[in-house]
């Protein structure tokens, strides 16, 4: 179905206002973004929606790179996905800055993949390069050395055991 139609669909299901017609909408406007991630006025049509579905997180998502946006909702939005990186892979945008069609956008995805950025770095930082400790090593190499010997052990007893029932 063409983007124009199923906006008009999607803008008739909301005037109804009923319930069932306004989720259908909403379905709808997901399916727009999900198909064209970087166009800014699909997502602001899917805020409108979850506005009026009471869902100030979402409404916030959607509206995040828009330039009117309620702070509040973005509040709300940040609140629900509280680290940079899950900001940024709650926003679904595909298409990096270069995408945005507006610099207010393009401001705030660069904005944000800088806090990302910084995030992941404070992450690895703390990150321990050693695998295990000293201790858990030794403890580790004494039962292969065990297992080992008890291999040598049974497969010489097995060996042992053929040869004298051969033999005879």
């Amino acid at each position: 179905m063409p983007v124009e139609l199923t906006l008009h669909k999607a803008a008739e299901e909301v005037e109804r206002g009923d319930l069932a017609s306004v989720l259908r909408a909403r379905q709808r406007l997901v399916g727009l973004v999900t198909s064209f991630p970087d166009r800014l006025d699909l997502r602001d049509r899917l805020a409108q929606v979850y506005r009026l579905l009471g869902n100030a997180a979402q409404a916030g998502r959607w509206s995040y790179l828009s330039e009117d946006r309620d702070e509040t909702e973005v509040a709300a939005f940040e609140r629900a996905y509280r680290t940079p990186v899950a900001r940024l892979a709650a926003l679904n945008w595909t298409g990096g800055e270069r995408a945005a069609a507006t610099p207010v956008a393009r401001d705030r995805l660069v904005a944000l993949q800088s806090a990302a950025n910084v995030q992941l770095r404070a992450e690895l930082l703390v990150t321990d390069d050693r695998d295990s400790s000293w201790g858990t090593n030794v403890l580790v190499l004494l039962g292969l050395v065990v297992a080992l010997l008890c291999f040598v052990v049974g497969a010489v007893t097995l060996v042992m055991g053929a040869y004298r029932w051969l033999a005879g």
